[in-house]
């Protein structure tokens, strides 16, 4: 399962049932879950550990130092979930002291050729990132959000859960979740409401959603008020409260 041609640092722990592909180089502090496939021309370097049943495509690196220019070689750390599909020239950076030290890629996410995922970002689970996306330093992707072709996310920006960016959207500031945006700089455009269909939300809450859409976008209300609002609104409502959670969670202001 592993190629001879392949160089696997003896340190490294590599579980049942793991294939890597020739001219790959897998170093010490790396630990690979069963099922994963790492692919022919890949670098692995560590502290990182992937889970299982993984798929990483060629010309992939995963674990490198980042490009921080404040890193100084401190032992830090990126860890993979399970069930990641990570395409052609990708390329992980662990974390840096100056923050958690620690990158975090969570399952079943689709990374697309040349993306590129910085120090001390945090992605969730069932996230697609698609071709050429750049993921900056210290960066959170909620579950299920998407990222068009050549999207790129400034430093430290927060994008919510189920939300949607179109090919070459600039994100410049946090986007709440379930919202749809475009554009540079970013700016939003409804509710990813064909998203939601899929993901099995109901009219009802889809419906409510909308409404919230309209109360933070089109009421002409400061961000403040808008949020006391749809903070009553969402008692009771588990779908709103997570809207509700990714306002209050912004650091950089929101897209208007």
């Amino acid at each position: 399962m592993i190629d001879p041609q392949a160089i696997v640092d003896p340190a490294a722990k590599i579980a049942d049932g793991v294939e890597i592909g020739p001219f790959s180089i897998i170093g010490p502090d790396v630990e690979i879950g069963e099922g994963t496939v790492i692919g022919p021309h890949v670098i692995v370097r560590g502290p990182t550990k992937i889970g299982k049943n993984n798929k990483i495509f060629q010309f992939a690196s995963i674990g490198e130092e980042c490009q921080d220019k404040k890193y100084a070689g401190e032992p830090t750390t990126l860890a993979i979930g399970d069930n990641n599909i990570i395409r052609e020239a990708c390329t992980f950076h662990r974390g840096t002291v100056q923050d958690a030290g620690h990158t975090q890629v969570g399952s079943n996410n689709l990374f697309m050729v040349n993306v590129h995922v910085a120090h001390d970002a945090i992605i969730g689970d069932n996230c697609i990132l698609a071709n050429d996306t750049n993921v900056a330093g210290h960066v959170k992707i909620g579950d299920y959000a998407i990222l068009g072709g050549a999207t790129q996310v400034h430093q430290f920006c927060h994008i919510g859960a189920h939300s949607m960016c179109g090919t070459g959207t600039v994100v410049l500031k946090d986007i709440p979740a379930y919202i749809m945006s475009q554009g540079y700089p970013a700016k939003p455009h409804g509710m990813n409401v064909e998203g939601l269909k899929r993901r099995g939300f109901t009219k009802e809450s889809i419906t409510r959603l909308r409404s919230a859409y309209k109360t933070l976008y089109r009421q002409s209300l400061t961000f403040a008020e808008a949020l006391e609002q749809l903070e009553a609104d969402a008692v009771g409502d588990d779908a709103l409260q997570l809207l509700v959670d990714s306002l209050k969670s912004s650091t950089r202001g929101i897209i208007r």
